[in-house]
């Protein structure tokens, strides 16, 4: 049974720095597309990042492009977020997913979650 455990979330001031950490164990990392989704209070989860397999497919959200940066190491069956210039509308439940095949950019599309790690980006 795939499992996913995020960690790295924390209080920081708007414009720092924090990288969240995925860990995957019980699956076949290296078949798994993996993308980071966010979610606050109200709203829907929405998507951030996405990476594939092979890491020749990236994608990221509009509002992170050029500030945040998805990174994989199949070594250590663990995915990233590199996230600077932090803004305080970047404060959310960060997720990290799996799924087999393409990247993607759907929430629906992923078959595995994490519990999720708070970042809170104050101003």
């Amino acid at each position: 049974q795939v499992q996913l455990a995020e960690s790295g979330g924390d209080l920081v001031q708007a414009g720092g720095s924090l990288r969240l950490s995925c860990a995957a164990s019980g699956g076949i990392f290296n078949t798994f597309s993996m993308g980071w989704f966010r979610q606050t209070p109200g709203k829907e989860r929405e998507f951030v990042a996405a990476i594939s397999w092979n890491r020749i497919n990236i994608k990221y959200a509009d509002s992170v492009k050029g500030r945040f940066t998805i990174s994989r190491d199949s070594a250590k069956n663990t995915v990233y977020l590199q996230m600077n210039t932090l803004k305080p509308e970047d404060t959310a439940v960060y997720y990290c997913a799996g799924k087999y095949g393409s990247t993607d950019f759907r929430m629906d599309a992923y078959g595995y979650w994490g519990q999720g790690t708070q970042v809170t980006v104050s101003s």
